[in-house]
């Protein structure tokens, strides 16, 4: 039963240059992903599909492997983590005559991941068999009450219908963690990439999940990983 973990890392990231490997609380954020992936001890490899030289030059020095580098095809704007996903699977067929039962998409720049939440999902991805595991948070407003601004600048439920709901007794919501993804390969070559159910998901604690897109989010996403290091938090 052979397992695959694939940290994806593009070079082009235009909001926060260098974004991939920028300094995060002491090391290049790309650093968590492969230490997390490493320590689990679970996976027959851990590579870095990367189209970057510098990307490539610090993931092997933190111990990650990096077989190939990234087509340009998949390297673009437009390319989907589940392009780069089966890219990466098809070359290890191709070059090493390598298949994977399992494989788990990490992101580099989810710096809270540790290796727990990797076990726990690589256990509930064996026991429950699922086309995929992926960890999720609550919204922490109710989607229900947001509002549209409309042309002329006014703002007005979207769900109108919601407004004297108590916020109690609606319905919970989550979205995608953007931390990482954990596929059965078979189901996701039938499939052909795309996963719109068949999916079971690790609810996390909102103080471990931060999208990272700006400056600003990169500041409190190093806020939250210090209280949780002070906090001793273990990380679910």
């Amino acid at each position: 039963m052979k397992m695959l973990a694939i940290i994806t890392a593009r070079g082009g990231s235009k909001r926060i240059p260098k974004k991939n490997i920028k300094e995060f609380c002491g090391k290049p954020i790309i650093c968590y992903a492969i230490e997390a992936a490493l320590q689990a001890e679970i996976f027959d490899e851990v590579m870095v599909s990367t189209d970057n030289d510098e990307i490539r030059e610090i993931a092997l020095q933190y111990g990650a492997k990096v077989p190939f580098i990234r087509s340009k095809e998949n390297s673009s704007d437009y390319a989907t983590t589940e392009d780069v996903i089966l890219e990466v699977l098809h070359e290890y067929k191709k070059r090493f005559n390598e298949s994977f039962e399992y494989v788990c998409c990490i992101y580099p720049t989810a710096p809270f991941i540790t290796e727990k939440i990797l076990k726990k999902a690589i256990e509930i991805m064996k026991k429950d068999n699922p086309a995929m595991v992926v960890p999720v948070v609550q919204f922490s407003y109710p989607p229900q009450r947001c509002f549209v601004i409309d042309d002329d600048g006014k703002a007005k439920y979207k769900y109108p219908q919601y407004v004297q709901t108590r916020s109690q007794d609606l319905e919970k919501e989550y979205h995608d963690a953007g931390q990482f993804y954990v596929y059965n390969v078979e189901k996701l070559f039938e499939k052909k990439g795309i996963i719109e159910d068949d999916f079971i998901p690790i609810v996390l604690p909102e103080i471990c999940v931060q999208d990272i897109d700006t400056l600003d989010d990169w500041k409190m996403a190093e806020l939250k990983y210090q209280v949780l290091k002070e906090q001793n938090h273990g990380l679910y």
